[in-house]
């Protein structure tokens, strides 16, 4: 080992004990003061670059763009430089000292002079550190040409360009390549992942200790993405199931979602979205899907799941990304979704000025088209809904009747049964969804709608839209109409980002296969 290594290594953050309590790497002497310099210039650097709009209008109007200063902002900056040399010098002397330093170092240099060498590897998941070293486990290229073969997912166009929306256009796309994506996904600025650091590492320390690893997926278009395995197969019934959990818009696999399938014992899989955590790139819908690509190939191809045996958990604007893999891959269990909306663009548009509302349009079509409703019209299978009866967050005021739920699960159902959905019965399911679920009148008969469903798909077949109720009377399809509701839908007394209990966490409902009920 030279002392450039040492200078140039990841920081580490905790050493790992055989799956005993883990013990936090505390940073001592040199290597603890050069850590503290660099890490404050971090912060530093982070402020002033998301605050540099105003700072650059404060130099601006003070006089500081004159040849005087900016010499002497000039000076400072080499100053800034020297001293950063100087602590990583300073660091790297500390870590030399470390014993717990050294023994990683060495680990994580035979890793990558050879990274096949599966002993090293396996040595390597004992320590916590920058995931931007951390080896390449598993590319997507290495599934290139295997089966099963994902299917290709139908995209929506965007809005029609001409010469006189130029203009709104440059601005649209100013907006969103600046702070408009860290607005929708407030999780992939920095600042806030170095205030969530420490419940970030207190997170995979959990997951550590439940028996689970840490890999890196390279995706089709180059980003890293940092995923968390928990294998409980051959531990549970529940463990032959592969549950692969998509987080919202602020939330990390290390403190997400993860812990409800766990909790009931099934095979875990936790991703973060490009530019969260450990993952690189920007969550972009285009990176957004290859990454959540790549997790589902690295499931299939590597962790051996057949697709049948995953089910796709997405909470809140994950939502996007369970469904986008449930459409590329429809041979999967089904699909969970939690406090999930069925377009982006109703909750965008009030929390921005009514007169930059074309703007907000054209900036969320063209480049951030979440449209969750129109891209669950593409996967035939089972879908449940998980709707948050105090949701602050996609519904206006905690009102009931506004929860962008509703209107996905009425989209959803619209789709898949027309002749049950018409306007009539879109009035009645509204009203219905006003209030709880458990306080609505339950007119139907459990076993006669299951007897006509199943006798319908026996004769018909099972491809949506399902044109059974076209001979219905008003009163029959209202009553199917709730029928289908409560299936598909479940009530949680809950805000936005409360952990969802497992009573909770069921399969989705599905037509079944058997033939058991005949109507007669």
């Amino acid at each position: 080992m030279t002392f450039l290594n040492y200078v140039l290594l990841p920081k580490l953050f905790k050493e790992y004990k055989c799956r005993t309590p883990s013990q936090q790497y505390e940073t001592a002497g040199l290597e603890k003061w050069g850590d503290q310099i660099i890490t404050t210039l971090y912060m530093m650097w982070n402020i002033g670059y998301y605050t540099s709009p105003l700072i650059i209008t404060f130099l601006y109007r003070r006089g500081y763009f004159v040849v005087e200063s900016i010499s002497s902002l000039a000076k400072i900056s080499t100053g800034l430089g020297i001293l950063v040399a100087v602590s990583l010098c300073i660091r790297g002397i500390g870590r030399s000292q470390s014993p717990s330093y050294v023994k990683f170092a060495k680990i994580l240099n035979i890793v990558k002079n050879n990274t096949k060498n599966e002993a090293a590897r396996k040595q390597l998941q004992e320590f916590d550190f920058d995931f931007k070293e951390w080896p390449v486990d598993w590319s997507v290229e290495e599934s290139d040409g295997a089966s099963p073969f994902p299917r290709s997912v139908q995209k929506s166009g965007h809005l029609k360009s001409s010469f006189t929306r130029l203009p709104l256009e440059v601005i649209a796309y100013i907006a969103v390549h600046t702070f408009g994506l860290k607005m929708i996904y407030p999780g992939s600025i920095k600042i806030m992942q170095t205030y969530f650091q420490p419940m970030l590492i207190q997170g995979r320390t959990k997951l550590h200790e439940d028996g689970g690893e840490r890999f890196k997926l390279l995706t089709k278009d180059k980003n890293e993405i940092d995923t968390f395995f928990v294998d409980n197969r051959g531990k549970s019934a529940t463990g032959k199931t592969l549950v692969i959990c998509s987080e919202g818009n602020a939330g990390f696999y290390e403190i997400g979602i993860m812990s409800t399938p766990l909790e009931l014992k099934y095979s875990t899989l936790g991703w973060n979205h490009p530019g969260f955590g450990g993952s690189t790139g920007q969550p972009y819908p285009d990176q957004d899907q290859n990454a959540i690509d790549a997790v589902m190939r690295f499931a299939i191809h590597k962790l051996g799941f057949a697709p049948e045996n995953i089910l796709l958990f997405g909470w809140s604007i994950g939502g996007y990304s369970s469904i986008y893999a449930a459409i590329r891959y429809p041979d999967v269990k089904g699909i969970i979704l939690d406090a999930t909306f069925d377009d982006i663009l109703p909750l965008a548009l009030p929390r921005m000025p009514e007169s930059v509302s074309s703007i907000v349009r054209m900036a969320i079509r063209n480049y951030v088209n979440l449209h969750n409703a129109e891209l669950l019209e593409q996967y035939q299978g089972p879908v449940r809904l998980i709707r948050r009866t105090e949701d602050e967050v996609i519904a206006e005021d905690l009102k009931l009747e506004t929860n962008r739920g509703n209107y996905l699960l009425i989209k959803t159902l619209k789709f898949r049964f027309p002749n049950i959905f018409k306007e009539p019965q879109v009035e009645f399911v509204l009203k219905m969804l006003s209030q709880t679920l458990d306080k609505a009148d339950l007119n139907t008969d459990d076993g006669l709608c299951l007897s006509l469903l199943m006798t319908y798909t026996v004769e018909s077949g099972r491809q949506y839209p399902l044109e059974i109720g076209a001979n219905f009377t008003e009163e029959q399809r209202n009553v199917m109409a709730e029928y289908l509701v409560r299936n598909h839908m479940a009530d949680f007394k809950s805000s936005h980002c409360i952990p969802l209990p497992t009573g909770f966490f069921k399969l989705p409902w599905d037509i079944p296969n058997e033939t058991d009920f005949v109507f007669t």
